[in-house]
């Protein structure tokens, strides 16, 4: 889980992972130094829950993709979960990714995008926001993913270990799918809850961002 200022919504996400009794779970947390405390709270909850919780610190804010790739690289498990932190991405669909790559997926993928997905709280003009840059991912790099910009998932352990990204912007999973195709995949529906606490990550800059990496991932093609 990257972390950037999530101190208010924190707590409350590792009350539900903890609730999932029923999977076995270790919770990455990685923070990007947030001014508001999030990592020295994070530190502080690894002590209240049995649910095991690693911590880890980074200097500065250097995006959410390279958070992941950091904090796969510290995680023990086979089965590594990519979400946010911001209560947008509810814990309580985590058994039902694992079921998917238990039973022989390799990428599962919490979409929005298929019967039984959506999205609850975003404006109109956000939800066009997200459906133009998912059909022109879809589109330029011929993905028959019906949400390769989720960035919910689960994956084998190796498939963000053993590989060399770029980790720009936000969109880690788009440059999981370019990189592993033939990948059995699975999605599996959700419904996306627009974050009540914190502000949202969204910008001009990560805009051109993922607009610079679907380029490069075309040119690599």
């Amino acid at each position: 889980m990257p972390t950037y200022n999530e101190r208010e919504s924190l707590p409350g996400l590792i009350r539900r992972l903890s609730q999932l009794r029923d999977i076995p779970l270790e919770v990455v947390v990685v923070d990007d130094a947030s001014p508001d405390g999030t990592g020295t709270l994070a530190e502080s909850l690894a002590q209240q829950h049995a649910l095991p919780v690693q911590v880890l610190h980074r200097s500065n804010k250097r995006g959410l993709a390279t958070a992941v790739i950091d904090g796969a690289s510290v995680a023990r498990g086979e089965i590594l979960t990519v979400m946010d932190a911001d209560l947008s991405h509810p814990p309580e669909a985590l058994p039902a990714l694992l079921s998917a790559i238990d039973a022989g997926a390799e990428i599962a993928i919490a979409s929005r995008y298929v019967a039984g997905g959506g999205i609850r709280g975003w404006p109109p003009l956000r939800r066009l926001i997200s459906r133009s840059a998912t059909l022109l991912a879809r589109w330029m790099l011929g993905l028959n993913v019906r949400d390769p910009l989720s960035g919910f998932f689960a994956v084998r352990r190796e498939l963000l270990t053993d590989s060399q990204y770029l980790g720009v912007g936000y969109k880690l999973l788009l440059e999981v799918l370019a990189a592993h195709r033939g990948r059995r995949i699975v999605e599996i529906p959700y419904e996306f809850v627009d974050r009540r606490l914190g502000q949202s990550k969204l910008s001009t800059g990560e805009i051109w961002s993922f607009l610079k990496l679907l380029l490069y991932l075309k040119r690599g093609r």
